[in-house]
Formats: C-alpha cells, structure tokens, sequence
C-alpha cells in the first residue's frame, strides 16, 4: 500500500491542481465573534521562505502513517505539535531545506527518503512564513536521533485516526488577539493537533480520501 500511495501522490502532483486553499481552510481557526481576524492566506513578498517534511511510512501494523514532532518549549512554536522543518538557507530548494531541517531535528538523513512532491504553500502570518510541505516516503519506521533542543519527542499517527471524526474536536479557544476562535483540531496525542500543522495534513488528507476512492 506504501508503494500504491506514493505513486499515486506523483501523478497527482503532476496533475495539479491540488486541493489547496479550500482543504487547509477546513482546519483553520475561525472568529467566534466580530472581534476575530480571519486567517491571511496569500503571502507578503517578504516573508521567509520554509519547508516542512511529511514523512510517510508503514508502521508495525502496516498502517500508512505520518511522523509529528513536539517541539521544544524554549523555541518558536514551543510546546506545540509540528513537522519536521524550518527556514531555507541561500540557494536551498524546498526539498533540501525540508530533509536539512528533518536531519537537523531527529537524524533523518536525506538517502533514506523518496519524495513525491509538494502541497500548496501554506503562509503563517505570525512568523511571516509561506511554507512549503514536501511529501517523502520511507519502507519502514525510522530510526531517530531526536535533537532535543529542538524537539521534545517525535510520535507516529496513522492517517486513518486523522480521517475519524472522532478525534476531531471544535472548542473556542481565546488567541493571541484576545479574541475567541471555533478552533478544529485532532486529539490524537495529549497536545492538540492544530493550527498550521493541521491545514497543512488536512491538504494531504484530501488527497489520501482521493487514494482511498479509486481503491474502492
């Protein structure tokens, strides 16, 4: 099935256009009330060029399934769930900057990985970021070497537990602007699956529901 996938998500890149806009949306906070902002989604010229890694593999029951990070408190984001990644140096490429930052943070080297492509940018206005999720695949779980300056654990979920609605769950949460949001997340770890992590796998999940479809 890891195999089926992956070729899969090579076509469907080469076929373009992905879901997008309209699936991150469906995971993104919205305001509760007047005083809330709804999220920018186009990013500035200026902002800081990132990638990010959605590392896919089997796990022990052969489940297709996705690596997440939590990262360290003492850094940007901290305490929060992520996927491997960070900003690009000069001259990088979204995939080198994505499997750098993946070796970086939990010692994934990049001959272990076979990409297949990108998801739609994603810009996070807070860090003025426009994100680029590179899609990679491995045979089995890694190995890992966790950095722990960086992250505080990495954790496997399978991406049928992301497509059960019963680990979505909508509360209001008060943000950073003091305003009260409906924020959608997944209580799939004792950390809240959300924010730009989730619109970002909520593109990915679109396209697995695509996979699942032709199987059927």
């Amino acid at each position: 099935m890891i195999n089926n996938f992956f070729e899969f998500l090579k076509k469907r890149f080469q076929a373009r256009p992905l879901p997008g806009q309209s699936s991150q949306f469906m995971m993104a906070p919205e305001p509760a009330g007047q005083e809330g902002s709804t999220r920018r989604m186009d990013a500035p010229d200026e902002a800081h060029v990132s990638s990010v890694l959605i590392l896919i593999f089997p796990n022990e029951a052969s489940q297709l399934s996705l690596l997440l990070t939590l990262r360290s408190q003492d850094i940007n984001h901290g305490g929060q769930i992520s996927l491997p990644g960070g900003r690009a140096e000069s001259g990088e490429t979204p995939v080198e900057t994505a499997l750098r930052e993946a070796r970086e943070e939990i010692g994934i080297t990049a001959e272990e990985v076979e990409t297949a492509g990108n998801l739609s940018d994603l810009y996070v206005a807070h860090s003025n970021n426009r994100v680029t999720p590179v899609v990679g695949f491995l045979d089995a779980p890694p190995e890992l070497n966790i950095n722990h300056d960086e992250v505080k654990e990495a954790f496997t979920v399978a991406l049928d537990s992301l497509l059960d609605d019963e680990n979505l769950i909508i509360e209001n949460w008060t943000l950073r602007d003091k305003a009260t949001y409906k924020v959608p997340y997944w209580d799939v770890h004792q950390v809240p699956l959300w924010g730009a992590t989730a619109m970002i796998l909520s593109e990915l999940l679109e396209l697995y529901r695509e996979f699942k479809a032709q199987k059927t």
